[in-house]
């Protein structure tokens, strides 16, 4: 339900406002001034917030340019007292829209759900930023890779919990997102969050939010990836490198599906599933004391192992030509056909860095390569 603040000094106005907002079934809070409003906003997430000009103390343009600082809500600026050249201040200044009063309701509705799907918008293309990983497909034929798929195929359409193991390079994520795809989730956000790249004093943050002045740079709320996950997915990769503290407010919200944000006393409801991602032996980390045994339960409720490289060298041809399709298609060229012997060679390589190492192979390959891929091209630009 969307979350509706009215900031208003006039009692009447912000009682109508309420009353309309809510039958149309709009969560809806009311400040009666602009510390009221700034109090409020610093306590709550809202969506749209509908705020009035002139009022005493400050008013509505010197609020929003603080609403700015402290919120990523659209803000729509209504007002009995304006012109044109305020109109044109308000929306320079960051305001949605601005109507005038006395308030056409039809207006008003429809000024709001758009402002909505704006936030709405802001919000996918906040999390589609964040895919720095490009999607491909799962490509090979061996029976390693089909065993893993056919657990997926199984896993995907329930809600189970998955912890994905495996060597760095060798897919992890991919498999991840392709749970998700073939989930009842689909339709949601697909939230990735990667452990070992975030500083462990950070890490809390970034999985449940602040409140404004939880830290020195929390300048203002923020909302954390299991409240962007809800509804959808979030993956932790590389669980493993996550500390102890942040472990243990993990398993509290996968018990209770609430977390509470840094710096902050309220229980927000969320709805996650957790896949979460690892090169490590999580049952070594327990013996050493680096993860929690009753972490690992629960997010292993189903193990998916991904096979290295090397125990599917028969798909090495397929990726190779892949790769080699998808960099030329990206540097506007030709792909270079794989002599069979070129092939053969890169079957008999040694895969430590497993299928990202064999795309770096690739792009290699066809950036200094000008004719078909030989043997010897293989072994003269092989790490």
């Amino acid at each position: 339900m969307a979350k509706i603040l009215v900031v208003d000094d006039e009692r009447a106005i912000r009682n109508t406002l309420k009353d309309i907002l809510t039958y149309e079934k709009y969560e809806v809070d009311e400040a009666a001034n602009a510390p009221e409003a700034l109090e409020k906003i610093q306590a709550s997430m809202y969506d749209v917030i509908l705020c009035d000009i002139k009022m005493p103390g400050m008013d509505g343009m010197e609020l929003l340019d603080k609403i700015k600082e402290q919120s990523d809500a659209q803000v729509i600026m209504i007002s009995g007292h304006g012109n044109i050249d305020t109109a044109v201040e308000a929306i320079r200044k960051g305001a949605y829209d601005y109507i005038s009063k006395p308030l056409d309701l039809n207006r008003l509705l429809v000024t709001l759900r758009n402002a909505l799907d704006r936030s709405r918008l802001l919000a996918e293309s906040q999390m589609l930023r964040k895919k720095v990983f490009k999607y491909n497909e799962i490509i090979g034929d061996s029976k390693a890779l089909k065993e893993v798929l056919q657990m997926v195929e199984k896993v995907a359409p329930t809600n189970a919990r998955v912890l994905i193991t495996g060597e760095n390079g060798t897919g992890k994520e991919l498999i991840a997102r392709a749970i998700h795809e073939n989930s009842p989730r689909a339709h949601g956000p697909f939230v990735e969050v990667n452990c070992a790249a975030i500083p462990s004093e950070l890490i809390e943050s970034q999985l449940f939010g602040h409140e404004k002045g939880s830290f020195t740079s929390a300048i203002k709320q923020r909302k954390g990836d299991f409240e962007l996950a809800s509804g959808g997915t979030l993956f932790l990769d590389e669980i493993g490198d996550m500390s102890l503290s942040a472990q243990a407010k993990v398993l509290r919200a996968l018990q209770e599906n609430k977390i509470t944000r840094v710096g902050g006393e309220k229980e927000i409801p969320v709805d996650v599933r957790v896949i979460a991602a690892t090169n490590k032996d999580l049952k070594s980390e327990i013996e050493k004391g680096n993860f929690r045994e009753d972490l690992f339960h629960r997010i292993g409720v189903i193990i998916i192992r991904v096979p290295s490289l090397s125990e599917r060298k028969e798909d090495i041809p397929l990726l190779a030509n892949h790769f080699m399709g998808l960099i030329s298609a990206e540097m506007g060229k030709s792909p270079l056909p794989f002599l069979p012997e070129a092939l053969d060679a890169l079957m008999q390589l040694k895969w430590t860095g497993n299928v990202r190492e064999l795309r770096n192979m690739v792009e290699r390959l066809a950036i200094l390569c000008d004719n078909p891929i030989t043997a010897e091209d293989i072994r003269k630009y092989a790490n």
